[in-house]
């Protein structure tokens, strides 16, 4: 499998085919283009060795939420049932992750369905935590979670640099 990041326009129709096909909420082309347009740089395809179609896609954005935190957010990951269970979804996520985490991002969200056992089996394995219960969050009726990554402050962000400890 290769990744690569979103190229612009004529990736769109094989983003909303994969998404289209495996996601159960409906999108409007304009909520694709606000995130890739805003946030190319956080959007990514999957491919299949010799495959020029995409496998797998995810979509993120990254800005300040109320001002006070540096927020990292997955709209929508998708992977071609067919392509399943092959560790497309983990490295699309941990790719996206690392940028958001790299540009400062303080902490990542989602939601899913609450009834998406490999989405939570997923979410849960990359460290992300069931935040709350979203009633009839989604146009079907279905309750979502919403799901957070916390990033670990490091010592410098923190302003708390290492303290030399004096040898005996």
């Amino acid at each position: 499998m290769k990744e690569r990041p979103y190229e612009g326009e004529d990736d769109l129709p094989h983003i909303m085919g994969l998404v289209e096909h495996e996601l159960s909420e409906p999108y409007v082309v304009y909520t694709y283009r606000y995130f890739l347009t805003s946030w190319p740089h956080l959007s990514f395809l999957a491919f299949a060795p010799d495959n020029p179609e995409a496998v797998g896609v995810i979509i993120c954005k990254q800005s300040m939420h109320r001002d006070v935190r540096n927020r990292g957010y997955i709209a929508m990951l998708s992977v071609n049932k067919a392509w399943r269970k092959m560790g497309i979804a983990s490295t699309l996520v941990r790719r996206a992750m690392d940028i958001m985490i790299s540009e400062g991002a303080e902490e990542v969200i989602l939601e899913t369905e609450f009834d998406n056992k490999a989405a939570l089996s997923l979410y849960e394995s990359l460290g992300f935590i069931r935040e709350k219960r979203l009633y009839r969050f989604y146009l079907n009726g279905k309750d979502a979670f919403r799901l957070v990554f916390a990033v670990a402050p490091s010592e410098t962000e923190r302003g708390c640099e290492p303290e030399d400890t004096p040898t005996p």
